[in-house]
């Protein structure tokens, strides 16, 4: 099978190119000039707000399967700039939707995001993908907004579309925006005596799914091989436990003795309580399922920044 990643020089996409060349794919991937792809596979640069290059590169490829991981995908940068964040996420995938829309027999894989259930109804954890959306942030919009567009064009033009709702991935290099990463760098960075003995936090009452990327992107090729065109799935754990959790669970693999800070600066205009998935979905038309521990995600990331 010929894989083509649009994205491949983000976190989740090095881990996908690993898992697709593992199971036998041909992977293609696709990054800006100013990124990098380590990996071994063909490499293209590309600007998804350039909807002309985006219909070459699948012309060129011919590939079976895309798996657009392009996007801005931080809700914290996201308030800070929401015009890039809306011409990445929106604008791009409607580039990639009209390319592979004059290409036949291409299964597209649109990585969405759990932040899209946003502010839900008591009690509706586990979310179904049934569950109506209600954004709570920009970031959580922009992917609700190319899951929607995603749709109609599956009806309009009868594409074989599938859509994702990736609930919070982690694990070794990911970026420091994000909270497990966040809390590993600065645990890594205390042990070198290169940082003052005090971690700082946001809120740690939030509760998240959290899930190991390595599993995530194995869901992803699942889907792809699996999944049934038109639907929507749910990629998670299926558990959430608060930040406070995380944040305990990092300091147990340290000896040192930190002590926590709030910052202000790391708290959002707007937090939503709980996000949890319900899986059942992917389970039952792929066998998917998470494996790999949070516990060794955590270690695994601190592992990175005691190297990095």
């Amino acid at each position: 099978m010929k894989s083509l990643i649009i994205g491949g020089a983000g976190f989740a996409g090095g881990y996908l190119i690993n898992e697709l060349s593992a199971s036998g794919h041909k992977v293609c991937a696709t990054c800006l000039t100013n990124e990098k792809i380590n990996q071994e596979c063909i490499v293209r640069n590309l600007d998804i707000t350039d909807k002309n290059a985006v219909y070459q590169i699948i012309e060129e490829f011919s590939p079976d399967c895309i798996y657009h991981l392009a996007a801005q995908s931080s809700v914290s940068l996201s308030w800070k700039n929401p015009q890039l964040t809306t011409e990445i996420n929106v604008i791009g995938a409607i580039n990639v939707l009209e390319a592979v829309k004059n290409f036949k027999n291409i299964r597209l894989v649109l990585i969405g995001s759990g932040e899209e259930y946003g502010f839900i109804r008591e009690n509706a954890c586990p979310l179904r993908e049934s569950e109506p959306l209600n954004p709570g942030n920009i970031y959580a919009a922009t992917k609700a907004c190319q899951e929607m567009i995603g749709k109609i064009y599956s009806r309009a033009y009868k594409m074989d579309i599938i859509s994702v709702r990736a609930f919070n991935h982690s694990g070794a290099g990911q970026s420091d925006i994000f909270v497990i990463s966040d809390f590993c760098r600065q645990i890594a960075e205390i042990e070198k005596n290169i940082r003052q003995p005090e971690i700082s936090v946001g809120n740690l009452s939030a509760m998240r799914d959290f899930t190991d990327v390595r599993d995530v992107v194995r869901a992803y090729r699942l889907l792809a091989e699996k999944g049934i065109s038109g639907k929507i799935y749910n990629v998670g754990r299926g558990k959430a436990v608060s930040i406070q959790y995380i944040l305990d669970t990092a300091l147990s693999f340290t000896d040192k003795n930190i002590s926590v800070v709030r910052d202000p600066k790391k708290m959002r205009a707007s937090d939503i309580p709980i996000i949890e998935p319900d899986v059942s979905e992917i389970f039952r038309d792929t066998g998917w399922k998470a494996e790999i521990s949070m516990e060794q995600t955590i270690r695994d990331t601190l592992n990175y920044w005691r190297n990095h």
